[in-house]
């Protein structure tokens, strides 16, 4: 049976409308940003409240080199730009669109300071050191691979850097630990009912 045309049509509309860009306007740490985003992407119609919640409670320097890890569409490492305007920042993510979103979002709020990477973790960005590396780190990942970002992290970050991740509150003894056993140290910097953020300083060697 064959369907009728105002099904198909009905069918060919809503595809329209998922491959429509989304846009919204927020202010994140003191800084109005607009942003492009899509259906498919994490959080596409508004900035979740883990993310402002760690945007809000992070230090930036003018100069700093900042990582945004998995970036998203971009909420993160864009504010982060905008603050460290004398420094740069670096946005990854392993989704390709993501990053392709990030790039158009940066274009969009005139952001000059920063690079786009499509990259698993720190794997296409070996040659790079940083003073501040940051994520919304997703806990679909495994406990395995975020251990792996922190000894990565660990790595590539200039002495006295700071790491400051978000995460769903659950995952916040795996964090304490985790961050005592690569850094050596540990600061729970706000713990809510649903994310908790937390920072570590990499110490000089």
């Amino acid at each position: 049976m064959k369907e009728s045309f105002p099904t198909i049509q009905a069918r060919r509309t809503r595809q329209a409308e998922l491959k429509r860009d989304l846009e919204f306007e927020d202010t994140l740490a003191g800084e109005h940003l607009r942003f492009r985003t899509t259906w498919g992407l994490f959080s596409p119609r508004r900035i979740d409240d883990g993310t402002r919640m760690l945007l809000d409670r992070i230090e930036v320097g003018p100069t700093d080199a900042c990582l945004d890890l998995g970036c998203g569409y971009g909420p993160i490492g864009l504010t982060l730009a905008r603050k460290a305007s004398q420094g740069h920042c670096t946005l990854v993510d392993t989704n390709f669109l993501a990053v392709e979103y990030s790039r158009r979002n940066a274009e969009l709020n005139g952001i000059t300071n920063v690079d786009c990477v499509t990259s698993n973790g720190f794997a296409q960005i070996r040659d790079r050191r940083f003073d501040l590396v940051t994520s919304n780190l997703p806990a679909k990942v495994g406990r395995e691979m975020l251990y792996t970002y922190l000894l990565d992290a660990h790595e590539q970050m200039n002495p006295g850097g700071r790491i400051y991740v978000v995460t769903i509150t659950g995952l916040r003894r795996f964090i304490e630990k985790g961050f005592k056993e690569v850094f050596g140290n540990y600061d729970k910097v706000k713990q809510g009912r649903e994310y908790t953020v937390a920072a570590a300083v990499r110490e000089p060697d």
